[in-house]
């Protein structure tokens, strides 16, 4: 039922907390893990006062990024999972949305960072959107706290 699962991270322990349930169902299932990290653009922060480092911010997040997304790929194949990454930037709901439909998935996996109140409203839910968007089934784990 399961073939393709998309897990995005965000460099969070929080984020990570889906990790043993997206294992336990690729495990299965028989299905493989694709992890998703998404960057804002910090481009936009600096594009008019300074290109070049705007340049440069982008270029560490795409490291930062990198090492971490092919550090949780790398654990996850020693253990015997079939993994493979994606690093996109923009919306990060959005590009979540946009890379599931892309990549033909069976099911996005998340963990939600369980902001309520003000912080929920002025931040927004990143998972609530996914939800509320999405056209496939949607597994959230509440973060612990």
């Amino acid at each position: 039922m399961y073939r393709k699962i998309l897990v995005p991270l965000d460099g969070s322990k929080v984020a990570e907390g889906v990790l043993p349930h997206a294992k336990s169902l690729a495990y299965s299932e028989g299905a493989e893990l694709i992890l998703l990290t998404v960057g804002a653009n910090p481009a936009l922060d600096y594009a008019f006062s300074d290109p070049g480092l705007a340049q440069q911010a982008i270029q560490e997040q795409e490291d930062r990024s990198s090492k971490y997304i092919t550090e949780i790929e790398a654990q996850l194949k020693s253990a015997g999972f079939k993994t493979s990454t994606q690093m996109r930037v923009g919306s990060v709901a959005d590009v979540i949305l946009g890379v599931a439909e892309e990549l033909q998935v069976d099911v996005i996996a998340m963990s939600t960072h369980g902001r309520t109140g003000p912080a929920r409203w002025l931040l927004g839910s990143i998972a609530e959107r996914v939800v509320r968007n999405s056209n496939i089934p949607v597994l959230l784990i509440r973060a612990k706290g």
